[in-house]
């Protein structure tokens, strides 16, 4: 699935109702109004392809986050300040992933990752199989290392990211 779309995805309820309320109110922006009813109408894909080219026009990286201050303008500051920023941001959310397995513990690793996951037995098979790769994306820092101690008890090599 798509980078975006699965961050964003629980959010498009929500934004319909904004619009429609918005809508209702009557003392909405119609160019505003417009741009999300638009968005609204987008596909997966290509919520996606936008999310990929407003992150370029905006000069973001994958990684950063408008919370965090990843986002800077094009001619605002130098390096050094963007180092200091991202250097007092504190990180909140951490993503648990699989670097490799060892071969005999594959069916608890498995186990683990279904009991951590939604998924049924033949998706956790294959995303163990795709090793490395992330299980959880952000989990709160206990949550993380409580999961990934689980994971190398059950035999693979985990990092937090």
């Amino acid at each position: 699935m798509p980078l975006f779309f699965s961050k964003f995805a629980p959010l498009v309820p929500r934004l319909r109702r904004l619009s429609t309320a918005a809508a209702t109110a009557g003392g909405e922006d119609p160019k505003l109004s417009r741009i999300a009813d638009e968005l609204l109408a987008l596909s997966p894909a290509e919520l996606d392809d936008y999310a990929a080219l407003l992150r370029h026009k905006l000069r973001l990286s994958l990684t950063s986050s408008a919370a965090a201050g990843g986002a800077s303008p094009a001619g605002a500051g130098d390096a050094a300040a963007g180092a200091e920023e991202a250097a007092a941001a504190v990180k909140t959310a951490f993503d648990v992933k699989i670097e490799k397995y060892e071969a005999a513990a594959k069916i608890k690793i498995i186990k683990e990752v279904r009991a951590v996951t939604d998924l049924g037995l033949k998706e956790a098979k294959e995303l163990v199989e795709k090793a490395p790769v992330v299980v959880r994306t952000g989990l709160p820092k206990e949550e993380a290392e409580a999961l990934a101690a689980k994971l190398k008890a059950a035999g693979a090599a985990v990092a937090l990211e």
